[in-house]
């Protein structure tokens, strides 16, 4: 290990880097040392790499886990500025340490790093090597609060692992670090030690003081305007907090205001830190970046109809954004070409992790020339009494490049003013190109974005590389630092890794003679067959359809798949099936294997990126889930040795949201919504017994080792964990229940505890959050309250059971108990959320296929998501029939002549013509309808006749107040009978006639 240590370091230095000396104080990552989060803020250039030991108590595992060390070793680089090919410099680097990167499987796969306690974040990746990270890439884009001018690159080794997979030994106590002298034999007695003192004889009170301390010295370093020992103090608060939190003595306000005063020291200092270079004017100079690339002057010509390529080559795109920027390149090409007169033909795009590519079918050589009208000034002040030209006019015409005598009238909107005709002569198609090719990679943007070396472009990852070419023709475009040539880049470990392209045409052929599959729906088929064959030859099979987002997933994450077969030892089958195959997709990325009946089997399908050395893959991952499996056995003993009690007890140092409290707080609010929401529902006997004492537990799993480490594994463990303690299993599927649905098209809880829990839960949550004002804004959701709103409509219109629970009802149990904590949950609030709600159902009707009038008809009802079902399946029943479309027209009719203030009274005795004696009798017959559509409509139907024929030979709006008065309330009782069932005017006129003109004439006279 100490030779790597020196292979790196040699390394680095030959590329520019300067060595500095661990700190000398402990820190979590090699970030915390000064010579990363200081030196990346601020204009100056900055190379350095060093070796850091860092300390995370929270890792501690007494030596006995292969992977989790509470100290272990980094190796820190950092590239101020950006170097343009970090991502190449880094896999040479790993060569010199004896890693032959065409044999391994290399990945970067996608990671978002934050520090919140330094106001610090950046995006990168985790480096993958046969699947285990070695290494984090991240660009920094904030430190201290600060944006960061220039970015750097900071890549972070993982020295046990590499050494682990270079040595191939599956526990870091094996790692041969010194001839003759293991890991474990130099440094076991220290882990082991050390873990004992951060997991159990730390003591508590001493290490609060020393955090009180070390706070008041950093603030008095800052007043003394000394950011350097004002970072060691922020440091040291840092670790005393990691301490006192492995020692789970942290309480969620200690935890907030802890954070929050961290979060303050370290801006200062940061903000210090620039102060005081710019004082010292910035003695390393200022970093430089790359010029601009020179616009297009000169746009060639081509002849006849040519595809055109254009090709936007980046690092690796996050999986989730590969998509998503093939569709939106290809929208943004179709709309701008359709915004030209350059006429094409298709238009398609593809993409990989590293490449968008767009393709353009017969595009024309050239433009049409157009004509175009300029409009000038009025003709009356183009002239004037006697004819002659004014200064107006031949300022208009010299503008124009045009003499006064070809100036020509033009009449808009019966004003004349002077105009004149001029040619737009059509563009060459390069030209045409340069222009709309250059504003789409500018107008790139993702979910999170970043900035590189590059000032002026911004997207999710650098973009490195552009292609354009129409045929065989180089299209010139210029975009901030970059320039479009011929040449693509293939595999980084190709024997000729950039390759140029002789023509658009053809060239998804060559990119597959390279090993490069740039069409989603062809990885994405060869996945799924080679996964099946593999599995087949153990006699399992993949769950495909089960399966469908991990494999969209891994599609996006690859650019040649190589699927490799793994195994595990079956003694790992006893543990839970559901953390087996959450740590297989949430860690690997790895296809879990089944049997005809859906058992697990010991086996799983790894996807490796491109031509690999697959025995030495299959083992690296094998090794992988071998430890990932460990970790979670050692989180499944622990959690076996605590009681549900015991880990709910827990939940008071986990922050839910500092307005609302801890975790604790939110369980028992939920316990009582549940109890709350049962006694509506008139739950009894069994049932009740049950969702009490679930109540009771609300929540406790995510006070156990595994939630913790795999949080979408609650609920999960709540079942297993209830199930060993004892609990019935009516408890056991409640809990389990109460996370139900997960997401969109997830199944509902089967119980009906569960589902009141799962209710309460989401109540508590939607109504919680609009209170303090943490609602959903745009495509930000850090709650998923949407998630929360679909999975509250999705309960109620699988429990009709339930109906008693509308949301209002719900909302209003959950602000009860919110308000109990002194929160104001307002009126205003609690309507904002209901119509959140209401919104989620109604876009599940219309994702469903169903009519967009009709669910506008319901919606009303939608407070109760099953009445609203049922009320719209009736209706698509009642629109089959010619009688009820002349009910919907008359009653429509009804509520368009009445207006709104009108009240349903009148006196029977000012009734005295047959027709609308005859509808006054008939709604007295009537009475009061049912709600339901279709009781209404066959009380109601009968009304049909006396109301045409009232409409045909009464006026309504009489001159006499009284008799109007009359004949107004009648027909406002109608509209009052029919108003709770459907909202009738959203049908519109889609099932009636449109009235006669002498019925629209009195249905405005009524209006006014």
């Amino acid at each position: 290990m100490q030779d790597a240590l020196l292979a790196l370091t040699k390394y680095w230095t030959d590329r520019g880097c300067m060595v500095v000396q661990p700190f000398n104080t402990e820190v979590g990552a090699g970030t915390l040392n000064p010579a990363t989060i200081l030196r990346v803020l601020g204009p100056e250039p900055w190379r350095v790499a060093y070796v850091e030991p860092s300390v995370r108590p929270d890792d501690s595992r007494y030596g006995e886990n292969p992977n989790r060390l509470q100290t272990h070793t980094q190796f820190q680089v950092v590239l101020k500025p950006d170097p343009g090919n970090p991502q190449e410099l880094f896999l040479s680097s790993l060569e010199a340490l004896g890693i032959d990167i065409h044999a391994h499987d290399v990945r970067f796969v996608e990671d978002n790093w934050a520090n919140p306690a330094t106001g610090s974040w950046g995006l990168g990746w985790e480096v993958w090597l046969d699947g285990l990270e070695i290494t984090q890439f991240t660009y920094f884009q904030q430190a201290g609060g600060m944006t960061l001018e220039p970015v750097s690159v900071e890549i972070t080794y993982g020295i046990e692992r590499i050494m682990m997979a270079l040595q191939g030994v599956s526990h870091f106590k094996d790692i041969a670090y010194a001839p003759g002298i293991s890991y474990g034999e130099a440094f076991g007695q220290a882990e082991y030690e050390m873990s004992r003192y951060y997991l159990d004889d730390a003591d508590v009170e001493s290490q609060k003081r020393l955090f009180e301390e070390y706070a008041s010295e950093a603030r008095r370093m800052l007043d003394a305007r000394l950011p350097v020992p004002a970072h060691v103090y922020v440091l040291r608060c840092s670790h005393t907090f990691n301490v006192l939190d492995a020692r789970g003595a942290v309480s969620t306000t200690e935890r907030a205001k802890a954070f929050g005063r961290m979060r303050t020291l370290a801006r200062e200092v940061a903000q210090l830190w620039a102060e005081r270079r710019t004082e010292l004017e910035h003695p390393l100079g200022i970093a430089e970046l790359p010029a601009p690339a020179p616009a297009p002057t000169e746009f060639p010509r081509v002849t006849g109809t040519r595809q055109l390529l254009f090709e936007i080559g980046t690092e690796e795109l996050p999986p989730s954004e590969v998509t998503k920027t093939a569709d939106s390149v290809r929208n943004a090409l179709t709309e701008k070409l359709g915004a030209s007169r350059l006429g094409h033909g298709k238009v398609t795009s593809y993409a990989t992790p590293r490449r968008v590519i767009a393709f353009v079918e017969s595009v024309q050589p050239v433009e049409p020339d157009a004509e175009r009208v300029v409009r000038g000034p009025r003709k009356s002040a183009a002239f004037d009494a006697e004819g002659n030209v004014t200064k107006a006019a031949a300022g208009f015409a010299r503008g124009q490049g045009v003499e006064v005598s070809e100036l020509q009238d033009l009449d808009v909107d019966g004003v004349e003013y002077v105009a004149v005709t001029k040619k737009d002569v059509g563009r060459g198609a390069t030209e045409v190109l340069s222009g709309i090719l250059a504003e789409i990679v500018t107008g790139l943007r993702a979910d999170k974005n970043m900035r590189w070396n590059d000032p002026k472009l911004s997207f999710t990852r650098p973009i490195r590389w552009l292609v354009a070419l129409l045929g065989d023709q180089q299209v010139p475009v210029a975009v901030s630092t970059l320039a479009a040539g011929r040449t693509t880049r293939v595999h980084r470990n190709a024997a000729q890794p950039i390759v140029e392209i002789a023509a658009a045409e053809g060239y998804l052929d060559l990119l597959r003679i390279h090993g490069i599959e740039a069409d989603p729906a062809k990885r994405r088929a060869q996945i799924i067959a080679d996964s099946k064959k593999l599995a087949g030859t153990v006699d399992g099979t993949v769950d495909v359809e089960g399966e469908s987002a991990l494999i969209d997933q891994v599609v996006n994450l690859v650019e040649e798949p190589t699927a490799i077969l793994g195994n595990f030892s079956p003694d790992y089958l006893d543990l839970p099936s559901e953390i087996l195959t959450t740590v297989m997709r949430k860690h690997q990325r790895y296809l879990p294997v089944r049997d005809a009946g859906g058992k697990l089997l010991p086996h799983f399908v790894a996807v490796a990126n491109g031509a690999v050395d697959e025995p030495t893959v299959q083992h690296g991952n094998e090794g992988v889930l071998r430890a990932r499996y460990e970790d979670a056995a050692f989180f499944w003993r622990a959690d076996l040795q605590t009681t549900p009690e015991q880990m709910r007890s827990e939940l008071g140092k986990l922050a839910f949201e500092e307005r609302l409290g801890s975790m604790a707080q939110r369980a028992t609010r939920i316990a009582r919504i549940a109890e709350s929401l049962a006694g509506t529902a008139g739950l009894e006997g069994e049932e009740l017994t049950t969702l009490k004492r679930a109540a009771e537990l609300a929540k406790f799993d995510l006070g156990s080792q595994m939630v913790v480490e795999l949080t979408s594994l609650a609920g999960t463990m709540a079942r297993e964990y209830a199930r060993r303690a004892g609990e019935t299993e009516a408890v056991a599927q409640a809990l389990f229940d109460m996370e139900l649905p997960r997401s969109a098209g997830d199944p509902v809880p089967s119980t009906t505890p569960g589902a009141l829990l799962a209710l309460a839960d989401r109540f508590d949550l939607l109504a919680g959050l609009f209170a303090v004002g943490a609602k959903p804004t745009g495509s930000s959701d850090p709650f998923a309250l949407r998630r929360a709103a679909a999975g509250v409509v999705a309960i109620l219109r699988e429990h009709p059971e339930l109906r008693a629970i509308t949301l209002s009802v719900g909302l209003a149990a959950a602000a009860e108990q919110i308000g109990a904590q002194g929160i104001d949950v307002s009126g205003d609030s609690l309507a904002e959320v209901a119509d959140f709600t209401i919104r989620r159902y109604e876009q599940q009707l219309l994702d469903r296929g169903d009519d967009h009038l009709q669910v506008a008809a319901v919606l009303p009802l939608a407070e109760s998501p099953a009445t609203a079902d049922e009320t719209l399946a009736e209706l698509q029943r009642q629109v089959q029939n010619q009688s009820f479309a002349e009910l919907v027209a008359v009653l429509q009719r009804v509520r368009r002549i009445v207006p709104a203030d009108v009240t349903a009274q009148y006196d029977p005795a000012k009734l005295t013509e047959p027709a609308e004696l005859v509808l006054h009798e008939a709604v007295q017959k009537v009475g009061t309808a049912p709600s339901s559509l279709g009781e209404f409509v066959a009380a109601t139907e009968m009304l049909v006749a006396p109301i045409t024929t009232f409409f045909s030979e009464i006026l309504v709006m009489a001159e006499d107040p009284e008799v109007r008065a009359a004949r107004l309330g009648l027909l406002a009782t109608i509209r009052d009978l029919a108003a709770p069932v459907i909202d009738w005017q959203a049908l519109g006129t889609s099932l009636t006639t449109q009235p006669q003109p002498e019925a629209q004439q009195e249905e405005a006279r009524a209006a006014e």
